[in-house]
């Protein structure tokens, strides 16, 4: 017996799949999906969250030197991440795609590209702002890891008889 599921579908494909349904529940908190589906996701996003949570607090702050606008060199601190929280950084991009947020009701497209100045890859700096430090917190009250997803049974599909679920963040 194989380590995983493979889903009815050819690797390239699964993992295609897979992937943008990790992307999903980490943007948005839930998706609904069949069973099979669920349980190959939450492998894959309690192991980035477990990432997320490890390494949000490592960062380093460097001081460098820099010109001004009078050509003077003045010193500044920096706050860079550490070689492990890169690592998860990288590890975290290959295994969801690069989803820019929405742009709001009444928001020029100025104001939209202004807000994503800066920000290259807004899902990871979202595992590591809110994600990471909201379990971290929970992993200390209750003292265990993992657990960070729930799935949700609400009855077979209409067309094939599929089981359904909603896969969610805890």
């Amino acid at each position: 017996m194989s380590g995983y599921r493979k889903l009815g579908k050819p690797t390239d494909q699964r993992m295609a799949i897979l992937r943008s349904q990790v992307t999903a529940l980490l943007e948005n908190g839930s998706i609904q999906t069949t069973l099979h589906r669920a349980k190959e996701v939450r492998k894959i996003a309690e192991k980035l969250i477990t990432l997320a949570v490890k390494e949000c607090d490592n960062s380093i702050t460097v001081t460098k030197k820099s010109k001004n606008e009078k050509g003077q060199f003045v010193e500044i601190e920096v706050v860079n991440d550490s070689p492990s929280k890169l690592a998860a950084r990288r590890k975290i991009m290959a295994k969801t795609y690069d989803v820019k947020p929405r742009r709001e009701d009444k928001e020029s497209k100025s104001e939209y590209l202004e807000r994503l100045d800066g920000v290259n890859h807004p899902l990871v700096e979202k595992m590591f702002k809110e994600i990471g430090p909201h379990y971290k917190e929970r992993k200390e009250e209750t003292g265990n890891g993992g657990g960070y997803t729930r799935i949700l049974k609400f009855g077979p599909r209409k067309g094939d008889g599929a089981e359904m679920v909603i896969l969610e963040l805890v």
